[in-house]
This record gives C-alpha cells, sequence and structure tokens, in this order.
C-alpha cells in the first residue's frame, strides 16, 4: 500500500473494480430484474391455469348431474304422457313427446354455444400483463 493513501477512502466499490466490474454489476442486476418479472409472470399463469382446470372441472360435474336429473325426469315424463293416452292417441303422445325433447335439445345446444362464446380468453389476465410489460420496456427506449 502506497503512504498517504487510506484504504477506506480510496474510492466506492464500482470505482475498485473498474468499469467493467461495473458493468457486469449492472448487468446482472438486470438479468435478476428480468427473472424476477419472468417468474410473478409464470406463477400468475400458473394461478389462471389452475383456476381455469378447477372452473371447467365444477362445469363438467355440474352439467353431469343436470344432464342425468333432466334425463331420468324427461323419460318418466314421457312414459306418463303415453301411458295416459294409451288408449286413445298413443302415437299422437309419442309424437308429442318426441318432438319436446328434439325442442329442448335444439335449445340446450343453443345455450351451451352461446356459454362458450361468451367466456373469457384463456390466460387473459396473463396476456395483460405481459402487455404491460412490453409497453413498458418500449417507452423506455
Amino acid at each position: 500500500m502506497e503512504p498517504g493513501i487510506d484504504s477506506s477512502t480510496s474510492g466506492s466499490a464500482d470505482q475498485r473494480r473498474g468499469p467493467i466490474g461495473g458493468l457486469l454489476h449492472s448487468f446482472s442486476q438486470l438479468l435478476a430484474t428480468g427473472i424476477g418479472i419472468a417468474q410473478t409472470r409464470l406463477e400468475l399463469l400458473s394461478t389462471e391455469l389452475q383456476e381455469e382446470v378447477h372452473r371447467v372441472a365444477e362445469i363438467m360435474l355440474w352439467a353431469a348431474v343436470a344432464l342425468l336429473a333432466a334425463g331420468v325426469s324427461l323419460f318418466l315424463l314421457a312414459l306418463l304422457v303415453i301411458f295416459v293416452f294409451w288408449d286413445t292417441h298413443r302415437i299422437l303422445a309419442s309424437v308429442g313427446v318426441t318432438g319436446t325433447f328434439v325442442a329442448i335439445a335444439l335449445i340446450a345446444g343453443l345455450v351451451l354455444r352461446a356459454k362458450v362464446r361468451g367466456k373469457p380468453p384463456l390466460l387473459d389476465a396473463t396476456r395483460a400483463e405481459l402487455a404491460k410489460d412490453r409497453a413498458a420496456l418500449m417507452s423506455k427506449r
């Protein structure tokens, strides 16, 4: 060590490392920030996927219960109508019951199509956050 130079006052850590050391330090901080942003976005993606899976499973369960209950009740109702009119108009009763089932199937298909088209896009929040990140990075250029 040279006389007259105190090591505690010789400068900051960046000055002792030189310009290359400072550049590497800045690059490592930038990389750490980028990795942190990517980790946050992946966590959001994972959360959204889990929510979507739970939502679809719940819909499927309730759809199965509804279909089973509706199927059994409609079948029994159809038998009741046919048995009531068995002696007088059994053909007309059968055609009426069949027509009613066709109408119910068409209405259910239209409602299902509207529900599928009306759901929010998959990973909507993740895409919105990535768009914000991209806009923020582009504005800093």
